[in-house]
């Protein structure tokens, strides 16, 4: 059972990433980078409005930065991490070693996106203290922190995975990441313009508010949109009323990149030993 579920090139990944000197220094001046962000937007917000004290709105204001903060760290960081996975393994020359190896082709694909995604991980849960500050002054609940982590999880995998795919079916690495940070794009910039030019088409074809099914689709995929609605709860009316469709957008998000990550490992998992089929 135990060699079952051992992975050692999890192990290898995990051990290769986590001991060298730059992983650490890259979190420490992540971290200095929010303390300096926060305490600064603290004492220039007590000193502009006079009063000595943070406010809980303010507070929440404070709370929301820092979340896209951080979403625009994991759609930033996780293709670096994960489109060159595979891709950097064959262009070493060492991945035919790797394949010749008793480990499956889901070993190495779930190793490798383990691997990246424990690392962004750790990022993400270093800068929890600082988001504990706004506690302190009220506006935001423990709950919602939580749901956000979730996002953010599942964000991750999804965008690890999308890394993952690339890297496997393209050979070279910064192609890889090109098409990785194109897909990101398309996810967050070209889906909300799609969804503003669908809508505003619609009220301006019919004079009023009509059901917009394909509308409501880019805008549940849209991670900056999802963010909003889990930020200030109620906020997804909006988007209810613009395209007249009562289902939630946050089980169209878990829903639409549930399945984008299963079938983007699959082709990974199917692509990896494809030249080894054709040799034979």
């Amino acid at each position: 059972m135990k060699q079952a579920f051992s992975n050692p090139v999890l192990v290898k990944e995990i051990k290769l990433r986590f001991r060298t000197l730059k992983s650490f220094i890259g979190i420490l001046f992540y971290l200095i980078a929010m303390c300096i962000f926060v305490f600064g937007f603290i004492m220039l917000t007590t000193s502009f409005t006079g009063t000595g004290y943070f406010r809980p709105e303010e507070s929440f204001f404070l709370f929301s930065m820092l979340t896209y903060i951080q979403l625009g760290l994991i759609l930033f960081i996780t293709p670096g991490l994960t489109a060159g996975a595979i891709s950097t393994e064959r262009e070493k020359q060492t991945l035919n070693i790797l394949l010749t190896t008793s480990q499956t082709s889901l070993q190495i694909i779930l190793g490798k996106l383990t691997s990246s995604i424990a690392f962004l991980l750790l990022m993400v849960l270093a800068g929890l203290p600082i988001y504990s500050l706004v506690f302190l002054f009220g506006g935001v609940s423990p709950g919602q922190l939580g749901i956000i982590f979730l996002f953010y999880f599942l964000t991750m995998i999804a965008i690890g995975g999308i890394g993952i795919m690339f890297s496997t079916i393209i050979r070279k690495t910064i192609v890889a990441m090109i098409a990785t940070y194109g897909t990101m794009i398309f996810l967050t910039a070209v889906t909300g313009f799609i969804y503003l030019v669908i809508t505003g088409m619609n009220s301006m074809a019919t004079g009023t508010l009509s059901s917009s099914p394909i509308g409501h689709f880019f805008a549940s995929i849209n991670p900056v949109v999802l963010m909003l609605t889990l930020i200030t709860p109620g906020s997804d009316s909006f988007i209810t009323e613009a395209t007249k469709i009562e289902f939630p957008i946050w089980a169209g998000y878990s829903i639409f990149y549930v399945v984008i990550t299963i079938l983007a490992l699959l082709i990974a998992v199917k692509k990896l030993r494809v030249n080894m089929k054709r040799s034979k």
